[in-house]
């Protein structure tokens, strides 16, 4: 499972992150609602935790937009805003359920397991680009039936751009994406990482190049046999 956890305080991120990660599952997160949107664009999740007083803008937007584009991911509102009305408006804006600040750990635990009982998603396909293929469910990439080492911000990279075979991945998503590694991730940073995994990657006959489009991202496209 993965869940992408919405918050603005870097605290409670830390905390939220610990519980949801010791349940087993991964997470990325996310500051506010651009960051956000970043992440959706290049990630399927499981669920969302979304905090609604972000500093540039209200979650409510987020999700609303979610639901416009019949984007049916499961979303928990994690917030202080705990009138009545204000529920009913988060629930009508789209909302799963609502949970509000200051809560249990294992009564988040709780909810986001019914909210992931109630709507299934079908397995993570096995992804193929060329003659590579990545795994989501074990995590293992391969070549022509050969296994491919790689390290774990090396592999979730490729997942993200596989997901975009033959469609710009901008730099801006691979940033927010993969920032849960290691705090902020840089832009030169994201092309040093990339450019360890062209090097990975070369060894094996996968048919497939990481172009760099400038000034806007990474494209994974398949070469010609």
């Amino acid at each position: 499972m993965r869940l992408l956890l919405v918050e603005d305080s870097a605290r409670l991120r830390e905390l939220i992150g610990e519980t949801i990660r010791g349940a087993g599952w991964r997470l990325d997160t996310a500051g506010g609602l651009t960051e956000a949107e970043d992440a959706l664009a290049v990630a399927r999740y499981d669920l969302v935790l979304l905090d609604l007083g972000l500093p540039d803008g209200d979650g409510l937007d987020l999700l609303r937009g979610l639901r416009r584009r019949k984007d049916t991911t499961p979303t928990l509102v994690l917030t202080a805003r705990g009138a009545v009305d204000e529920r009913i408006a988060g629930l009508d804006a789209g909302a799963d359920d609502y949970l509000t600040k200051p809560f249990n750990n294992g009564e988040l635990l709780a909810r986001a397991r019914a909210l992931l009982r109630r709507a299934p998603f079908a397995a993570s396909p096995v992804m193929e680009a060329g003659a590579l293929r990545y795994d989501p469910a074990t995590q293992t990439v391969s070549c022509a039936d050969t296994p491919v080492a790689l390290a774990p911000r090396e592999r979730a990279a490729l997942e993200i751009l596989m997901r975009h075979a033959g469609r710009v991945t901008p730099k801006r998503g691979l940033e927010a994406m993969l920032s849960q590694f290691d705090g902020e991730t840089s832009a030169n940073a994201i092309e040093l990482l990339l450019s360890r995994l062209r090097r990975k990657l070369a060894g094996h006959p996968t048919g497939i190049a990481i172009e760099t489009v400038r000034g806007v991202g990474y494209l994974l496209r398949e070469t010609a046999p």
